[in-house]
Order: structure tokens, then C-alpha cells, then sequence
């Protein structure tokens, strides 16, 4: 009896709907008034709905959940736009299973930097299809879009170690281009991008620093 009462209540049992109002009802109770209320002051991430959950229990959360396509789809598209249910999402999503039509949705959806760095750094940037999305995003006008072609530069410099110098080495004018935009987020994505792929390899050092010093001594403020 116990074991039929344990396995009915099991993942694999369960509606995608079901486990959705689950992981909803988990981030309610494990959020804070007061993390909440700091989120925009403090960290200048600004949303519509927000439990406010620490990143680390989000984690946790993710880890007693498993890895689940579906679910990560139903987070994203069916919670009512919760920001810890997205950043669950891409805790929970499995990259080989992400298309390039869910990345430019999700994309379009990015509000706060908050979400483009998780979604970039634990999920789309493992896909096989990240290299294709960081020229068009790069090129976008929105903030949080384009930011996210320069996050997801950055976190391929951190984590793909089959990339050559000559894949990096051809962002640089991506990153040169994107350095005149003078809003916050855009640049520090583009200075995020510029950093890690210095750190790759001497020849992309070189190239990073040669670039910085043409930027600084630019005469846009933004460049500089």
C-alpha cells in the first residue's frame, strides 16, 4: 500500500499540469516579502510577479524535480509568468531537447537580466544550437534580446571547450559593434562577452586586449 501510494504520487504519474501547480505552490511557500521587495532596488531586477526566492533554493528545488522537457515548456509558457517559475524552467529543461524555435520565444520573453544570464548560462548555451542564435540576437534592437547574444558569447567562452580561437575571434566585431550601445545591460553583456573570451587562449588575450584599448580610446562615452 505504501508503495502504491508513493509511486501515485511519482513525477512520471503526474499531469505536467499537476507538477506545474506543485512547483508553483513550492515557490510560494519558500518566498520572502522582503527578497521580494529588494529585487529592483537592490539588484535591478524589475518583474511583474515575483515570489522572491533565493537562486539557491530555486536550485534545489530544480534538483528534487529532475531534468523534464515538458515541464520546463509548461513553467515557461503556462505559470502565469512567474519570474522563479522561468527561472525554474531553465533549471529543470534538458538542452538536447531545446529547439532554436523555443530559444527565440523564450528570447522575446526576456524582461530582466536576471533571467537572460540563468536562461543563457545553465541552458541555452549547452544547446546545440547556440552558436546560431549569438549573431542574430547580437543584432537586436531590444535590450534584454541583444543582451542575451552577448551573455550567450560569454558563457560559450566559459564552457565550450571544442570552440576554436577563430569562432571567438570572429564575435569581435560583434562585440566592437555592440559596445556603442549606451544602455546598462547591453554593455555590461558586451563587457562580460569581451572578458571571457580573452581568458580562452593567449591569441584570444592578445586580440581582446587590442580591441579594449581601440574602445577606450574611442570618443563614444559608451565605447569607453
Amino acid at each position: 500500500m505504501t508503495a502504491r501510494k508513493s509511486a501515485s504520487r511519482s513525477p512520471a504519474t503526474r499531469s505536467i499540469s499537476t507538477q506545474v501547480k506543485d512547483a508553483l505552490a513550492d515557490l510560494k511557500r519558500l518566498g520572502s516579502a522582503r527578497i521580494r521587495d529588494e529585487m529592483g532596488p537592490r539588484y535591478g531586477i524589475h518583474v511583474k510577479r515575483a515570489f522572491g526566492v533565493r537562486v539557491g533554493q530555486m536550485q534545489q528545488l530544480a534538483k528534487k524535480i529532475g531534468h523534464n522537457h515538458d515541464l520546463a515548456l509548461a513553467l515557461w509558457d503556462d505559470a502565469g509568468g512567474w519570474y522563479e517559475a522561468r527561472m525554474l524552467a531553465a533549471f529543470v529543461d534538458e538542452p538536447a531537447r531545446v529547439t532554436p524555435a523555443q530559444m527565440d520565444r523564450w528570447c522575446r520573453d526576456f524582461d530582466n537580466w536576471g533571467i537572460v544570464d540563468t536562461v543563457c548560462f545553465k541552458l541555452f548555451d549547452q544547446s546545440p544550437h547556440a552558436w546560431s542564435k549569438v549573431r542574430p540576437w547580437s543584432r537586436r534592437r531590444e535590450e534584454f534580446m541583444k543582451r542575451a547574444g552577448f551573455v550567450l558569447m560569454a558563457c560559450l567562452a566559459a564552457h565550450d571547450r571544442n570552440a576554436t580561437d577563430a569562432q571567438f575571434l570572429a564575435l569581435l566585431p560583434l562585440i566592437a559593434a555592440g559596445a556603442a550601445d549606451d544602455r546598462n545591460f547591453v554593455k555590461k553583456g558586451v563587457s562580460w562577452s569581451l572578458r571571457m573570451i580573452g581568458r580562452r587562449s593567449p591569441k584570444l588575450r592578445s586580440a581582446s586586449l587590442a580591441l579594449a584599448r581601440r574602445l577606450a580610446a574611442s570618443d563614444q562615452p559608451s565605447c569607453r
